[in-house]
């Protein structure tokens, strides 16, 4: 099948014509809940699980961004069942991530009996050990620069510490499994990913791209709604591969991907 190509279509019929072990990551946030309509779609969760399991190469990773909305006062434990079934799919749930959304979020009212949600999980499963890990280095160290803190000490025998040496504590340090990112119109999007109901971020999108994949990788998003992971992975000289059953909304990727490839 050709690659750098946006399908208009359900991601089991894209997915159908991949060989195994074919795609290295995977980079999507899908429908849940019906907290969007996305033009009346909806998707067969347990065939997409299986199928992304069968498509995915051995090491490779499926990054799955999700929330729960909440019904009649509770809420609906969708990420939680999602997660679930994809470990009995055959992954590893390798992280339980979260996205903290950094935009505009309405406090709770006088009568709310729950506090402001700002965050939805971000699973990081993989096929066995994933095979690509080039974690994030970017968290300011508070020990930087530490003439006492950087000494590596072993334990002896006789249960006395010996000192191995110092070792140099950096400027940076790898950041933690909760990600700050801007989210919203105008954070995190250009003008024409706005026209989507719903806006994947695109320093999230980004970010796990080069955590989990190097380049020329192939990359994959079975809900590519606004084509945020093909724009990513185009800036990041990853291939990639879309499904998009709108019409509308494959418009829109097709004009995102129209200015990063001229």
């Amino acid at each position: 099948m050709k690659i750098n190509k946006c399908y208009r279509e359900s991601n089991l019929r894209t997915m159908a014509r991949m060989p195994e072990n074919f795609i290295d990551l995977t980079v999507t946030s899908p429908p849940y809940d019906n907290l969007r309509t996305y033009n009346g779609y909806c998707f067969d969760f347990e065939n997409v699980a299986k199928e992304l399991y069968r498509v995915t190469k051995n090491g490779g990773v499926v990054v799955w961004v999700i929330g729960d909305a909440t019904i009649k006062g509770s809420e609906t434990g969708t990420s939680f069942k999602q997660a679930l079934y994809f470990m009995e799919c055959g992954f590893n749930l390798h992280d339980t991530m979260i996205y903290k959304k950094n935009g505009a979020a309405y406090p709770a009212g006088k009568n709310s009996n729950r506090y402001s949600n700002v965050f939805e999980y971000m699973f990081v499963f993989s096929k066995n050990k994933p095979k690509t890990k080039n974690l994030i280095k970017d968290k300011p160290n508070r020990w930087a620069g530490s003439s006492t803190f950087g000494e590596s000490t072993n334990r002896q025998k006789d249960g006395s510490l010996k000192s191995s040496g110092k070792r140099t504590i950096g400027e940076f340090g790898y950041r933690d499994n909760i990600w700050q990112i801007n989210n919203g119109k105008g954070f995190g999007s250009d003008d024409i990913a706005i026209k989507h109901p719903a806006i994947f971020p695109e320093q999230l999108a980004n970010d796990h791209i080069l955590s989990w994949s190097n380049e020329d990788d192939i990359v994959y998003d079975p809900f590519m709604g606004s084509g945020t992971t093909a724009k990513m992975s185009i800036l990041n000289k990853r291939n990639w591969i879309g499904s998009e059953i709108s019409g509308k909304y494959c418009q829109i990727i097709a004009e995102r991907i129209k200015t990063k490839t001229n």
